[in-house]
């Protein structure tokens, strides 16, 4: 079993220098003896979400091992909002403290490398391999990886994602308060954004980016409201380093705008759960029971990957997670 001591010993200056260079990059690489431990847990993600149930593991003595990606689905976005003690942080600066507070605790250890496949053994234990051709024993395995956004083919879309172009008036609506904005979406979607962001500002505008597809309701409704509904197809977005300033529609007219909300398609960002078997919701999330495990025994999801997409959310679900498997695996201990 590798202890704390060694592991720290096989950092390397080339894995230092990333950890200084991104506060979620691992600075030292495992031991060798490490791939003949049977951890406790693997957690696949080592975001928000990812960091916090380990946390609750590691205070629970837990043997934990983190591998992660490095690709957290808000690092466009540079600043976080509606979490207490953190809003207006730095998404970053959230994670390297949450990873320093982590890394205290002696029996959680941090990897930087992506996850290739998992494998449920015949005694119920699961092997993970990574890109780099090892493999790691667990009793359980913990999917913290979180959406993909796959952005829409829209000139200039992706460089204002994440900031100009929201997809949360919670996290980022306070911010663009009484401004020009735009809802780049259709039908319920853009209806329900319009209900929200309308008590925001009153300077509100539905792009549908082709024929509306409101029922005759909501469209009573959003005229009750004052909000205007454009049908006009988008050639592409003026923007400055990411900060939209104008949308630009095919016949080459255009309409000023400071902020857009859009909710572009989303898949998991990891497939390794589906070819294992777990379930999704209608929604394309990881369906998970109260302990937080999903359809397949021994396998747990947190944050983005299962429930609403928020920072504090992602906290939260951690934590609710590590707790669970550390009650199943003291019930495992104590009752047989």
């Amino acid at each position: 079993m590798v202890s704390r001591r060694d592991f720290l010993k096989t950092s390397t200056l080339a894995s230092s220098a990333l950890l200084l260079a991104n506060p979620l990059l691992s600075f030292a690489s495992l031991d060798e003896k490490s791939e003949q431990e049977l951890f406790d847990v693997i957690i696949v993600g080592g975001s928000y979400s990812g960091l916090s149930a380990a946390l609750a593991l590691g205070r629970s003595l837990r043997r934990v091992l983190i591998l992660d990606s490095n690709e957290p689905c808000n690092r466009m976005a540079t600043h976080s909002h509606n979490f207490l003690t953190q809003d207006g942080n730095p998404p970053g600066g959230i994670g390297k403290l949450g990873k320093e507070q982590v890394e205290k605790y002696e029996t959680v250890f941090f990897h930087l490398t992506k996850v290739n496949s998992v494998e449920k053994q015949e005694n119920q234990t699961f092997t993970v391999t990574t890109d780099q051709n090892k493999n790691y024993a667990s009793k359980y395995v913990l999917f913290a990886t979180g959406m993909k956004d796959e952005m829409l083919p829209i000139k200039g879309y992706e460089a204002c994602w994440g900031k100009s172009i929201l997809h949360c008036p919670y996290c980022h609506g306070y911010e663009e308060r009484h401004k020009s904005t735009t809802i780049l979406a259709n039908g319920d979607v853009a209806f329900h954004y319009a209900m929200l962001v309308s008590n925001l500002t009153d300077k509100l505008t539905i792009l549908t980016n082709g024929t509306a597809l409101f029922k005759t309701e909501q469209q009573n409704i959003l005229a009750k409201n004052k909000v205007q509904v454009i049908q006009k197809q988008i050639k592409e977005l003026n923007h400055q380093n990411g900060k939209v300033s104008e949308i630009i529609f095919q016949d080459n007219t255009t309409l000023f705008t400071e902020a857009i909300y859009s909710r572009p398609p989303a898949k998991q960002h990891c497939d390794i759960p589906e070819k294992l078997g777990c379930e999704l919701t209608e929604q394309g999330l990881l369906k998970i029971n109260a302990k937080q495990e999903t359809t397949i025994q021994g396998i747990y999801s947190c944050g983005d990957t299962s429930s609403f997409r928020s920072v504090a959310t992602a906290v939260a679900t951690g934590s609710a997670t590590g707790m669970s498997i550390n009650a199943q695996l003291c019930q495992n201990d104590f009752m047989n």
